[in-house]
């Protein structure tokens, strides 16, 4: 027997005490329904979600200071995922069929192109993502002010991993930790979470071979009794991250307090332009209110951000909202939890 087929049997077999891991990234959470790894996992084994889904936490004011934006006239781009996220009132598929303008783009580059190509156009990227796409927003920006593109400008809503684990930490026995984010960050943040006894954790790859491995490992060690921090990815995350590109966020910008969906303001969790690049930030630069947002009633997203609860425990899922007809951000988001149940457990995930 080689040692995948070992971990699954580990993951099948598992009968110690109760764990809980929490799959922080969005992607891992798809990548368990559809590799079929929770269909295997002993009922000692807890999969819970948590805050990795960018477009998920992301505040809903955010989304009405987008529509805000788009009533003055200026040109939304925007990557396809928050297209459809609902605002107070309105979503930007919604504000586009009232005469908004809209571009999905794909990456930071895409809508600077678009911007330098449209001069008559005042174009407003939002820069939604943790560290994973903030280089490239960074990039963007810098090609911007060096080319002297005067009518492109970012709005904000970056993200940083590290605060959230924080706040998350007491929620759950290990960290699933998102492989991809900490190839940029590296790992002194799990290892001192771990080394200093708050919270165990292990860094997974994608593939099913990856999180099954993962998973195995933080069940074996998770029976020791003592906290403990794995890197299961090392064929791509290495221990000190890309310092070039942590480099760059932070020359470009700067810690700041954020609002978490669900979780609420966690201090120096976002990161906004310097004042060297204040002619980039569409907030500054078209002076938009600042916006509280209110979320639909009824919608437990916050609390599925949180592993407070699963996605078939709110009323809304399944019923007033599936992906046809989202009412809240995990729903829309291909990274969403409440997306990933219904994709895969369909209604059978109502409780």
């Amino acid at each position: 027997m080689d040692n995948f087929e070992k971990a699954k049997k580990l993951i099948r077999e598992y009968d110690g005490p109760d764990i809980r891991i929490m799959e922080v990234c969005g992607t891992h959470t798809h990548e368990i329904f559809r590799q079929g790894i929770r269909q295997m996992l002993s009922p000692k084994i807890h999969m819970i979600s948590g805050p990795g889904c960018p477009v998920c936490v992301t505040r809903v004011g955010y989304i009405d200071m987008a529509l805000y934006l788009m009533e003055k006239g200026i040109t939304i781009l925007t990557f396809g995922d928050l297209v459809r996220v609902p605002g107070t009132s309105a979503s930007l598929q919604e504000g586009r069929a009232l005469g908004g303008h809209l571009v999905t783009v794909y990456s930071p580059q895409d809508a600077l192109y678009y911007a330098e190509n449209h001069r008559d156009e005042e174009c407003v990227f939002l820069s939604v993502g943790f560290e994973t796409t903030t280089p490239g927003s960074c990039i963007a920006v810098r090609k911007a002010y060096e080319n002297g593109i005067s009518n492109f400008s970012i709005m904000t809503a970056n993200k940083t991993m590290p605060p959230a684990y924080m706040a998350m930490k007491d929620s759950t026995d290990v960290f699933l930790y998102p492989g991809h984010v900490h190839a940029i960050t590296g790992l002194s943040v799990p290892r001192m979470l771990s080394e200093t006894g708050q919270v165990s954790g292990v860094c997974a790859g994608f593939t099913a071979r990856e999180l099954v491995t993962a998973i195995a490992l933080a069940v074996k060690k998770f029976q020791e009794g003592k906290k403990f921090f794995v890197n299961a990815y090392p064929r791509v995350v290495r221990e000190e991250g890309q310092p070039n590109a942590i480099e760059l966020i932070h020359s470009m910008m700067e810690p700041c307090d954020d609002e978490w969906r669900g979780i609420g303001i966690i201090p120096d969790s976002g990161l906004r332009l310097r004042d060297e690049y204040a002619d980039y930030d569409a907030v500054k630069k078209y002076s938009v209110p600042e916006i509280k947002g209110k979320a639909a009633a009824g919608c437990r997203c916050g609390e599925v951000l949180t592993g407070k609860v699963s996605p078939g425990q709110c009323p809304l899922f399944g019923t007033a909202c599936t992906p046809d007809h989202p009412v809240g951000a995990c729903m829309v988001s291909s990274e969403g939890t409440c997306s990933a149940y219904y994709l895969y457990g369909g209604i059978k995930c109502r409780k």
